[in-house]
């Protein structure tokens, strides 16, 4: 954003806007995160200003939906960093080897692929047991969640789903593809339930084998890392394992609560 202080204070009246009429929480983001989006949103427009573009926000019934998607931290693929996914693979064999269930929480799962990978890993792992897991996969977006839920994904000039899933041994088991369009199986479907929850306003929740709460962490401001890294925490189960961004680390005051698995493909186990 440029340090103009005309610009700053038409930054600011946009970002109020969006609080007050769309509910956003933009003290959640780092500032340049948020400038980024809207500045894209800008040039896609052909708007120069941020005060002609909150103009356009007013008057332009889609573009508060558009912007929000925007907003939405929501870049994600099928097993993102492939190198991480052989310790979440050990951790699944870990905790379904017991008697009870074990709980996996994506959080946030954007479109769903991170908890379906998860699913599809344990389905193809047979030292995995399917049958005593659950995985939930949450996120602040309504409308990301219902694409979740329907499974369906296409192959774009930027976004090839079958390279995506070149980890699995036979990703045909667990998607049928037609065409550039894959739509996840319900086998895989059914071990993945999704809810709608805020990491940062939102209470923890229970007894969670093992958090996947990766690539949010550098997005967000210090303080809402602290909130969202507490929650995680309170969530897991003593024991439990928590999988972060493999670019990210854990806030200095965390760092007492957990012990350092993987240092280079950040795993570390609530102590």
């Amino acid at each position: 954003m440029s340090s103009n202080s005309a610009d700053s204070e038409a930054f600011e009246r946009l970002l109020a806007h969006l609080e007050r009429q769309l509910d956003f929480e933009s003290s959640y983001y780092n500032e340049s995160y948020l400038d980024r989006r809207i500045s894209a949103r800008m040039r896609r427009r052909d708007v120069d200003s941020y005060d002609a573009y909150l103009d356009l926000v007013r008057s332009d019934p889609e573009e508060p939906t558009a912007l929000l998607d925007s907003l939405s931290i929501n870049v994600t693929s099928f097993y993102r960093n492939p190198e991480a996914w052989e310790p979440i693979r050990e951790v699944l064999r870990e905790v379904t080897s017991g008697r009870g269930r074990a709980t996996v929480w994506s959080a946030p799962c954007s479109d769903g692929r991170e908890p379906y990978s998860v699913a599809m890993l344990a389905l193809d792992d047979d030292e995995v047991s399917t049958r005593r897991l659950d995985i939930v996969g949450s996120d602040i977006n309504a409308d990301v969640l219902e694409r979740a839920r329907e499974g369906i994904y296409q192959t774009t000039k930027t976004r090839d789903v079958a390279e995506e899933l070149e980890p699995l041994d036979d990703a045909a088991s667990y998607v049928d593809r037609d065409g550039d369009q894959f739509a996840v199986r319900d086998e895989v479907k059914d071990l993945v339930t999704f809810e709608q929850h805020d990491l940062i306003a939102d209470e923890p929740k229970r007894n969670v084998d093992l958090v996947l709460c990766r690539n949010l962490l550098i997005y967000i401001n210090a303080e809402s890392k602290r909130a969202v890294v507490d929650t995680v925490l309170s969530s897991l189960r003593d024991g439990g394992y928590l999988v972060i961004g493999m670019t990210e680390t854990l806030p200095r005051e965390s760092r007492p609560q957990v012990e350092t698995v993987d240092k280079r493909r950040r795993v570390y186990r609530r102590t």
